[in-house]
């Protein structure tokens, strides 16, 4: 499983030409457009490279799996695709090893994993990835106790600083609170102190 080369006198004209070849559409498609090729006696000649997303995925998987094996653990896995955005699960023997303290093997394991893909095709691809549901549980508390601090923030009028966090905590705290209509979220600090900060909105 390799990348394909197609060309066209345009990149358009390329890409076109990929989604005929491969019968996909272009949002299940890697492009990326590696030269422009032009003479006095040949016509411009438009040259990219393409991967399925189908590809990549498959790959992922396997490159997991062998990880995970790697580590001594049996794993299942669970794969979901709502609206294009992937998460894939992992059900393990141990997951708490998986997971390790705060998530942090956990992350490991998905910054090795984009970047072995990045290697292979020159390509990123963002999924998430989560053991036992833990992402999903910690989700919920943390959306928990944004509406509570919110709570406390809206009626106090004084603002709140929140433990550190990381990128993926912080936007599920600024998620949680968009729409608020009392308050308002801002990420304060330097990486790995950054935090949230709820603040209460002015009166209008």
């Amino acid at each position: 499983m390799d990348k394909k080369i197609f060309f066209g006198k345009t990149k358009e004209e390329a890409i076109n030409n990929a989604l005929i070849e491969l019968q996909e559409e272009e949002n299940n498609l890697y492009i990326k457009e590696v030269e422009t090729k032009t003479s006095l006696f040949k016509a411009k000649k438009v040259e990219i490279e393409v991967v399925t997303k189908s590809e990549i995925i498959e790959f992922t998987k396997e490159y997991i799996q062998k990880l995970v094996h790697n580590m001594g653990i049996t794993a299942n896995m669970e794969l979901k695709n709502h609206d294009g955005n992937i998460t894939i699960t992992l059900y393990s023997d141990n997951n708490a090893l998986l997971i390790g303290k705060q998530g942090r093997t956990m992350e490991s394991l998905s910054i090795v994993v984009k970047q072995a893909i990045y290697t292979k095709y020159g390509f990123y691809f963002n999924f998430v990835l989560d053991v036992g549901e833990y992402k999903v549980k910690q989700e919920i508390n943390l959306e928990h106790i944004a509406r509570n601090v919110a709570r406390e923030v809206g009626n106090s009028k004084i603002e709140a600083k929140l433990d550190p966090m990381n990128s993926y905590e912080r936007r599920i705290i600024h998620n949680a609170l968009t729409d608020n209509k009392y308050v308002y979220t801002e990420s304060v600090g330097e990486e790995p102190n950054r935090y949230v900060v709820i603040k209460p909105k002015e009166d209008k």
